[in-house]
C-alpha cells in the first residue's frame, strides 16, 4: 500500500511542477531567462531551445541579453523570437540579441492573472485526479482482502493529506505569481 502513496505523491510533485514550470514561461513584465523556454531555433535543420545555442543573461529587470556561441546563429535566433508568441521585438547588433521587456497595462495583467487562474485550476484538477485513482487503487486492495477496512480509511486520509499539501502549494505559487504580475 505504501507504493500507492509513494505513486500518488511523486505525480502530484509532478503535478505541481508543471504548474511551476508554467508560471515561469508566463511573461510578468519582469525579464527572465525562463521566458525563451518554449522557443525553438531551427539550427542546422534542428529544432533547438535558445539556452543550448546562448547565453541568456538578466543585466537589467526590464531587459535579457542573448549572447549566441555561433555568430551565425543570430539571425535564425532573432526569427525564432518573431515567430514567438512573446509580443517582443528583438534587438540584434550583430554580437548580441537584446529584448526589451515592456511594461505590462493593467488590461493585460488582467489578462494574465486569468490565464495563471486557469492553469492552477487544471494543476489541482489533476492532483484530485491522482487522489481519485489512489483512492480507487485501495479501495480494490480491500475487496482483494489484502488490506481491512480500517487500514483502508487510514491510507484515504493520508492520500487526502497529500492531496491537501499539494493543492495548497499550486495555491501559494498562484498567490505569488499574482502578486508578481499585478504589482506596478
Amino acid at each position: 500500500m505504501r507504493e500507492i502513496l509513494d505513486t500518488a505523491e511523486q505525480s502530484m510533485k509532478k503535478s505541481v511542477s508543471a504548474v511551476r514550470k508554467e508560471f515561469d514561461s508566463l511573461r510578468a513584465g519582469r525579464a527572465t531567462p525562463a521566458l525563451l523556454d518554449k522557443i525553438t531555433v531551427d539550427y542546422y535543420g534542428v529544432p533547438t531551445p535558445i539556452n543550448q545555442l546562448a547565453t541568456i543573461s538578466v543585466p537589467e529587470p526590464r531587459l535579457l541579453l542573448i549572447q549566441p556561441w555561433d555568430k551565425g546563429s543570430i539571425n535564425d535566433i532573432e526569427k525564432a523570437i518573431q515567430k514567438s508568441d512573446l509580443g517582443i521585438t528583438p534587438a540584434n547588433d550583430g554580437n548580441v540579441i537584446r529584448l526589451t521587456i515592456p511594461q505590462l497595462t493593467q488590461e493585460r495583467r488582467q489578462e494574465l492573472v486569468k490565464v495563471i487562474k486557469k492553469r492552477a485550476e487544471e494543476g489541482r484538477v489533476a492532483i484530485r485526479n491522482i487522489r481519485r485513482d489512489a483512492n480507487d487503487q485501495l479501495k480494490t486492495q480491500q475487496k482483494e482482502g489484502n488490506i481491512t477496512e480500517d487500514e483502508l480509511r487510514r491510507y484515504q486520509d493520508e492520500v487526502q493529506k497529500l492531496t491537501d499539501k499539494y493543492i495548497k502549494e499550486i495555491d501559494q505559487l498562484l498567490d505569488a505569481k499574482e502578486k508578481e504580475i499585478m504589482e506596478i
